[in-house]
């Protein structure tokens, strides 16, 4: 299927690693020009190596002047930006009784606003072209609650509902913004969050791993690549008229009617 995204341009946050370089690869096979960010310039070389054409830039998106920064510099190596995807950002796992407030606001700063920081400036500049397409990875945290991901939790449901507010918002103006609620997904962060697990409950990592993946219909995690083909179909005309919803991706763990 032609996708129609030959020759737009993309900027994904958290571009160097998982769901974000996913997405990334199968951007530019659809052959559109990407720029990634990640605040590892490190981390950024090593992506690029597996993303030819493609560039990338260091910010923290915690700063909204860098945020800013960044959606200038992507524009000016690859011209106005069609689409954005998020996936920048994660709150660290945390057992209940070892919340603190400065948890909760270190949630809110490393997975909301580094998302908002990105949105803002390029939802404008969308809107001003009449045209755009912003994706959120967020995660299924926001609608069911986990004992290790309450604090990240909250900062995804203030995000789905972000989602749905500025899909709202800028539909009359050309910008589609849609969230995808991934579930457990092959990558770092997920196993950073059995860890959590797995000390909180005192059993192994492997255990947890097991138990969580028993809970899943479809008896296996989700791949980044899995996300990846969704965000494709989302940024594409094919799904024109998809906006300010966000999209469940967890192999059915949590049958519930939104």
């Amino acid at each position: 299927m032609d996708l129609g995204l030959a020759d737009k341009t993309a900027l994904i946050t958290g571009g160097s690693k998982g769901i974000g370089l996913a997405c990334a690869k199968a951007l530019l096979a659809e052959g559109v020009r990407v720029a990634i960010c990640s605040r590892s310039q490190e981390n950024i070389d090593k992506a690029l190596s597996e993303l030819p054409g493609a560039v990338g830039f260091a910010a923290d998106l915690t700063d909204a002047a860098q945020a800013a920064a960044l959606v200038t510099k992507a524009e000016q190596a690859i011209g106005p930006l069609d689409i954005l995807v998020n996936s920048a950002g994660a709150a660290r796992r945390t057992p209940p009784d070892e919340l603190t407030p400065a948890a909760w606001h270190a949630a809110m700063d490393a997975k909301y606003f580094s998302y908002i920081h990105a949105i803002d400036p390029v939802i404008k500049l969308m809107a001003a072209r009449g045209r755009g397409v912003i994706i959120n990875i967020i995660g299924n945290g926001g609608k069911v609650a986990s004992q290790v991901h309450i604090a990240g939790g909250a900062a995804n449901a203030a995000l789905m509902l972000a989602t749905a507010g500025l899909g709202h918002a800028y539909a009359a103006r050309g910008v589609r913004v849609v969230g995808l609620n991934p579930g457990l997904t092959e990558t770092g962060r997920v196993t950073e969050g059995f860890t959590s697990i797995a000390r909180l409950e005192q059993i192994s990592l492997e255990e947890a791993r097991a138990r969580a993946i028993s809970r899943i219909p479809m008896g296996r995690m989700a791949s980044p690549e899995d996300l990846a083909n969704a965000t494709l179909f989302l940024a594409s005309e094919k799904a024109g008229y998809i906006t300010g919803v966000t999209v469940s991706m967890d192999g059915a763990e949590s049958p519930v009617v939104l």
